[in-house]
């Protein structure tokens, strides 16, 4: 499945991945902003930095004049990381006044997101709010005294109970952004989050994801019916914490003194309790072609099949997933 992108966006990640004149890939030395979002593992990570030309008066007045980023992810998740910087940079704001931007300012800058891919701008906007928190204590600001609410900004995503295990979210943390994003069913609430888009298991089990839905929003909220709570997928969700748990508990990878067999099993068992539902997310999938020593020879399938951002899927995320949780020597190789 191809994604329908805008031909702004493809612009932007095109000239991005390029290093054109006047793009912002990268990062800034003694940043007075730094934020990040995300995680490598789960698919999605940005780092914002923005520097300042300081008033030597009131560092309120502070203006943001360059900002860069660094992106791990697909077209969409570059390309607004792009409009990100560039919407600050045009409009000259202060750290306080580009807390306005909101991820629809980044959807529409671009023209457009496939709904499947709105998380992407949600991933820039909390970067920022990060990077400007950083300012703030770097130069003194009492965020809270100019209408900020500072708890909000300082919140941990991994403060409250894990709800979202494959990405791990939190209540706190989707309890907060349903309300920002005004996010009414498990479809928008995916879209915009990821929450629930890998395994499926937290959208309908007792505390997940339907259930913060209707605590928050009450009865304007109904059962989606083609989001049916999959047994299956919830037994998958808990094998993979299961064997999470066997490798922190045996101090690191858990295949020492395996046979080429149970190695190649191990492999197959991370691809797809971790690996695939991360891909299919975004509409790709993953073929193992062969196994040799500590090779594992791989071919990206459906949407991540010629996508530019293909080797570094391959060695940000699946290299380094089947070495945290198989073996630290292995090696992926397209094929």
């Amino acid at each position: 499945m191809a994604w329908q992108y805008s031909e702004k966006t493809k612009k932007l990640f095109m000239d991005a991945v390029k290093g054109a004149p006047g793009t912002h890939l990268g990062e800034i030395e003694d940043a007075d902003g730094i934020g990040e979002h995300g995680s490598i593992a789960c698919g999605d990570a940005i780092k914002f930095t923005f520097r300042v030309k300081k008033d030597p008066h009131d560092p309120l007045k502070d203006t943001i004049i360059q900002a860069k980023y660094l992106t791990f992810g697909c077209t969409s998740a570059i390309a607004s990381s792009e409009a990100l910087c560039m919407l600050i940079e045009q409009r000259q704001f202060t750290p306080v006044q580009a807390l306005q931007i909101s991820n629809q300012d980044i959807v529409d800058f671009l023209g457009g997101l496939p709904q499947q891919k709105i998380h992407c701008s949600v991933m820039g906007a909390e970067a920022l709010e990060a990077a400007v928190i950083y300012w703030a204590k770097k130069r003194s600001v009492n965020l809270k005294s100019v209408g900020i609410e500072v708890e909000r900004l300082h919140e941990v995503i991994d403060e409250g109970r894990m709800v979202c295990q494959c990405f791990s979210l939190t209540d706190t943390y989707l309890k907060r952004k349903i309300k920002e994003l005004n996010l009414r069913t498990l479809e928008q609430v995916t879209n915009a989050l990821k929450a629930g888009g890998a395994c499926t298991a937290c959208q309908m089990k007792p505390g997940g994801i339907q259930d913060i839905l209707q605590e928050t929003w009450g009865e304007e909220v109904g059962v989606n019916n083609n989001h049916d709570f999959d047994e299956e997928k919830q037994s998958m969700c808990n094998q993979k914490n299961e064997f999470d748990e066997k490798t922190k508990s045996e101090g690191g990878n858990a295949t020492e003194g395996l046979s080429p067999y149970q190695m190649g099993k191990k492999v197959e068992q991370v691809i797809n309790d971790q690996i695939r539902p991360l891909l299919h997310r975004d509409g790709g999938d993953i073929e193992v072609v062969d196994i040799k020593d500590n090779m594992v020879y791989c071919q990206l399938k459906g949407a991540c099949n010629g996508c530019m951002g293909a080797q570094m899927t391959l060695k940000m995320m699946v290299e380094r997933i089947l070495r945290e949780q198989v073996d630290s020597h292995i090696k992926v190789v397209a094929v």
